[in-house]
This record gives C-alpha cells, structure tokens and sequence, in this order.
C-alpha cells in the first residue's frame, strides 16, 4: 500500500495544441480507492497511463509515498494495471498468464506457484487455470487479469474501465467483487470509468474530470449532495438532476423565485438570498428524489406527462417553466398520465447555479468545483 499525491501534473502532445491534462492536483491516503471519472475524451485514461508510466507528463511531478517517480520506467514504479480489453496472453494458460509478472522478477518457482494459488483462491478460478484465455468468458477473463495485477503484491492497483466490455447484469457481479476485494486487501487503486453508478459505489473518492480539468475532488457524498457546478450536478446522478430557468423578483422587500405552475405562477421563497442575485439569470438545481407530491404547503401544480416505471420505482415527468422535469416516486404512490401534481421543493435541498458561468451559487437557504494493451502489460511487468 502507498500514498499516491499528483502536483499540478499536465500533458500536452505539442506545441500549438490544447493541453490535455492541466494542472491536475489529487491526493489519496494509502488503501483509498480513487475514481477518474468523466465523459469520453476527458483526459482520464491519460491521466491513468501518465501514473502508470506509460506517458511522460510535460510538467508536474507523480509521488508515491512522497518520492517523486515521474521519470522511472513502467516496471521500476511497482504499479499494477488492469486493462479494459483484458490484455492476456492467448497462448497462456491461465495459470501462466498469472505467473507471468513474477517469473520476469525471476522468483522462485514455488512462490510463484503459491502465489498463483493464493489469487485463483481469492478471485475464485482455481477450476480455470490450465484453460486458455479463448476458453473463457468475458468475466472470466476480467478475472485473470485482476488475479495477474494482484499476484505482483505492488504498491498500487490501477484499472482502466476494466467492466466496460461486460453485460450489465456481469457488470454489476464484478462491481461488488471488485469492491470486496478491495475491502479484504485494502490496496491503494486508482480506478477509471465513465460510469457514475461505479463512481458512486465503487470510490471513497471520486475526482470528476472535463476537458482534462478536475472539476471536482471529494468523497461521493460530497460529490452528489454539493455539486460544484453544473457539469457535476448532471453527470453525478441517475436520473440526473433537473436544471430549471429561475426568474427573480422582489416582493415586501425580499426575493422570491418564480415559477410556472398548472394554475398560474408559483413564488419559491429564497431565504436569506444575496440581493446581488436579482437580475441574474439562475438555475434552480433538484434532483428527482427530493421533490416531494402533496404536503401542507403551497406547492408547484404540474400535469404528469410520461411516466416510466423501472421497478424499484417510477419515474414521472413533469413540465416546469418551459423544462422538463424528473419526479421519483415510489412504485405504489404513482399517478396516472394526465394527472395534476402538486409538488414541493425541500428550500434545503435546492440548489442555485449561475446560468452563464455554470458555477454553483448555493442553496435557498444559503447562497454566499494506446497502444497495444498486450504490449503494455510486458511493459509494466505484467
């Protein structure tokens, strides 16, 4: 295990061309789980080869237990990768794919082989070793490779999107055997994914990254409940929160929101809001599961348009000043399509985003951020 700290780390692939990370600060203590999350072409699978050793940064500096490795090759930094397309050898058996890393180390032969036998025990494929990858199945194979990563005991796991490739029910096995494995072993691992689900259940922390920007570095929680702009706030969230246009008016000398309702306009009262807020323009952030249906309060009347059940629960759909709106409701409380809703807003639950800027503002109630996969793996030793 080992701490593992990024300082201000950039890559750029040239003179004239956009930096594809830039100055990327992150720090995990040693057995944390870090996610990089994002949506394609954030920079975060680059961001996990620049750790790996597989790119050179063009500035900054990589620590590992707080001694900079930076410009050590792939099989002198003592990281482990496991890659999204697998990367085993397809004229090994199992067995040997597993001892692979430890043979170029020239270990003995019977460590290997209890070595060998200690990971096919943990990840459960002892039945497969004398198999060839060909033989396998997709989560067999996902399991190799984790069992190759691991035989090597290094100080760090990465794995690069490595469930992308499985069906969604396989998906979901491997997720929980993932994160079992690394509450039994407790290894500093750096995992990858564009999959908020596994951002959320996999990490203690997660760092959500756009256009090879960190747009924020906290624990999920952090993450889901105090989004720090709008690109975190709908891509952190299944569904996703809802963005609602928010226009600002003074009334008895304080503001109120207004918004459209079945029967008129609704005022949403905004506390103790900055009165620097009036006259800009204002996103009201929600996110499905914290908009209440009745309640003794005035609320927001709202006709039911679509409903979509998913079992758990139904998703109803609504329209609020011109914008669609997400409403979670459980299964036997559901409406019909047609269906007048009146709907309640917690004021500590509503979040406020600067419309141009994207920025968070706050609350209501408080308004004061490859190459061949196979090649690879031989390069790290793998």
């Amino acid at each position: 295990m080992a701490t593992l700290e990024l300082r201000n780390v950039n890559k750029s692939y040239g003179s004239g061309l956009a930096d594809t990370l830039k100055n990327i600060e992150l720090s995990i203590d040693s057995g944390e789980f870090l996610i990089l999350v994002g949506p394609s072409g954030c920079g975060k699978s680059t961001l996990m080869n620049c750790i790996a050793g597989l790119e050179s940064i063009s500035g900054g500096a990589i620590m590992v237990d707080d001694a900079d490795i930076s410009g050590m090759s792939p099989k002198d930094r003592d990281i482990a990768m496991v890659f999204q397309s697998y990367a085993l050898y397809p004229t090994m058996s199992v067995r040997e794919n597993i001892a692979f890393g430890l043979k170029i180390r020239k270990m003995p032969a019977t460590e290997i082989d209890a070595e060998v036998a200690r990971v096919a025990k943990l990840l459960q494929i002892e039945h497969l070793l004398e198999r060839k990858p060909g033989q396998l199945s997709g989560g067999q194979q996902q399991r190799v490779a984790m069992g190759r990563a691991l035989a090597r005991r290094p100080k760090i796991y990465l794995f690069d999107e490595p469930l992308s490739n499985l069906d969604a029910k396989l998906r979901v096995e491997m997720r929980t055997e993932i994160k079992l494995m690394h509450q039994r072993l407790k290894t500093t691992t750096v995992y990858v994914t564009h999959d908020q689900i596994e951002a959320m259940t996999l990490g203690d922390k997660v760092a959500v990254m756009k256009d090879g920007i960190i747009q924020q570095f906290g624990t999920p929680q952090q993450i889901y409940n105090d989004p720090a702009n709008l690109f975190v706030a709908g891509f952190m969230g299944s569904p996703p929160m809802n963005f609602i246009p928010l226009r600002l008016q003074r009334r008895d000398g304080r503001l109120v929101g207004l918004l459209d309702s079945a029967d008129g306009h609704c005022e949403l009262p905004l506390g103790e809001a900055d009165s620097e807020l009036e006259g800009r323009e204002l996103i009201l952030g929600i996110r499905p599961e914290q908009i209440q249906v009745g309640g003794a309060a005035a609320g927001i009347r709202a006709e039911v348009q679509v409903l979509e059940p998913t079992g758990p629960d139904t998703l109803a759909f609504v329209e609020i000043n011109q914008t669609k709106v997400c409403v979670r409701l459980a299964p036997d409380a559901a409406p019909r399509v047609g269906e007048t809703l009146e709907l309640q807003f917690a004021p500590d639950k509503v979040l406020l985003f600067d419309a141009q800027s994207g920025e968070r503002l706050g609350g209501l109630g408080n308004t004061s951020g490859l190459e061949r996969p196979a090649k690879i793996a031989q390069l790290m030793g793998l």
